[in-house]
């Protein structure tokens, strides 16, 4: 077996589920998960009778990369979601089965392993990037998402001998698990510190369409290039999905876009990996990425519960003001994450993910997801407003 396997670290939830080993929550109160990043509102109707409608297609094989009318879909949402001139259907856009999937196969096609091999990612951020990175011969690089910088890592912090070893950058714009959405000032520095150190930025923007002011959605890495008049993309791709846009998580459904070097090289890769969309999941995305009333409905859903759950939790707790996401990452009162956890799932049968899960020792030996909880604000009103109460009164039960 590959060596590199035993350098994986245990995921988040095999952390969390050793963790409350052990535990008998109280049984008059039903579980209320608020740790996995899963949607639980209605997926997108669209999508399914569009699934259904072709699912004699099941009989066809399909091409890696995908059917046109697809790749003119995310095309068409693409530029007027970020204002592009233009982004070539044919060569620049490339469909994906979720980004989880092209996010690790991605780092496995382009890390070169025979020079410095590091891999750039946020800190604390999501586990794939890391095991991308260790499975394909690379070195995570951990740049610290901290308080004082927004929950943004500080790219200017970064010395010259470390950007010279990276082949890639992570960016998770809005952030996971923090919310923090990157400026485009931010994101036009990043790439001229590509252009300078020759590195791919990678922008995961699953979340890009889940943001709590309808006036001001998210930039994207895309966008940051057109407006340096980058219409190449060179050395960016973005990364996107309809899991979280039209709570389609199951429908492991997405793609990648940018500078169209790279899109065709992890394409001839894909054409190996044998990772092909299934042509009745095409067609029932293609109709997703058409229609955008549900996506705003779906806004208007996470608004509710981002307001019922901060008037709940301000009081007692601290935690940054969210942009984007559906993410909260408060700090817990004794800096214990792990303990409150296991303490509230076992008083309140709530289950909160640790923030010191999602992270590693980084600056000085200190992991900055220490003394926090991640909240994924993903079920009902009525059952997260709960869930919050619930979490409330342990805080101040043990005040």
């Amino acid at each position: 077996m590959n060596p590199d396997l035993d350098a994986l670290q245990p995921y988040p939830f095999e952390k969390l589920a050793a963790l409350k080993a052990g535990v008998t929550p109280p049984a008059n109160r039903p579980h209320i998960p608020l740790t996995i990043g899963e949607p639980r509102h209605p997926p997108y109707a669209g999508a399914l009778e569009a699934l259904s409608a072709h699912l004699d297609e099941l009989a066809r094989y399909p091409a890696t990369a995908g059917l046109p009318e697809l790749r003119e879909a995310i095309a068409d949402w693409a530029r007027r979601r970020f204002g592009l001139e233009g982004l070539d259907a044919e060569g620049q856009v490339l469909p994906v089965n979720g980004t989880r999937e092209a996010i690790f196969a991605f780092v496995q096609a382009a890390l070169d392993r025979h020079r410095p091999a590091r891999v750039a990612v946020p800190n604390p951020f999501y586990q794939i990037y890391e095991g991308a990175t260790l499975l394909a011969g690379g070195t995570p690089l951990y740049l610290d998402c901290r308080a004082e910088h927004g929950f943004r890592p500080d790219l200017e912090a970064v010395p010259a001998d470390a950007w010279r070893e990276v082949q890639i950058v992570f960016v998770c714009s809005p952030g996971n698990p923090t919310g923090a959405v990157t400026p485009l000032d931010e994101l036009k520095r990043l790439i001229a510190l590509a252009d300078e150190f020759d590195f791919i930025v990678a922008a995961d923007e699953c979340y890009s369409e889940l943001y709590l002011d309808e006036s001001a959605p998210p930039p994207g890495l895309l966008q940051a290039c057109a407006e340096l008049g980058r219409h190449d993309y060179r050395r960016c791709l973005v990364f996107h999905s309809l899991s979280k846009r039209s709570n389609l998580p199951g429908l492991r459904s997405g793609f990648v876009a940018g500078d169209a070097g790279l899109i065709a090289a992890f394409r001839r890769y894909r054409t190996y990996h044998g990772c092909a969309m299934s042509l009745p999941l095409q067609h029932a995305s293609i109709a997703a990425w058409r229609d955008e009333a549900h996506v705003k409905a779906n806004r208007d859903a996470y608004r509710a519960k981002f307001a019922a759950v901060t008037e709940i939790l301000a009081p007692v707790m601290a935690f940054p003001a969210p942009e984007a996401s559906f993410y909260l990452w408060p700090a817990v009162p004794d800096g214990d994450d792990a303990a409150f956890a296991r303490s509230l799932f076992a008083e309140e049968h709530v289950s909160v993910l640790p923030g010191s899960y999602m992270g590693r020792p980084g600056e000085k030996g200190v992991n900055p997801g220490a003394g926090r909880i991640r909240l994924a604000l993903v079920d009902e009103l009525d059952a997260t407003a709960e869930a919050a109460r619930r979490l409330r009164r342990h805080v101040e039960r043990h005040a």
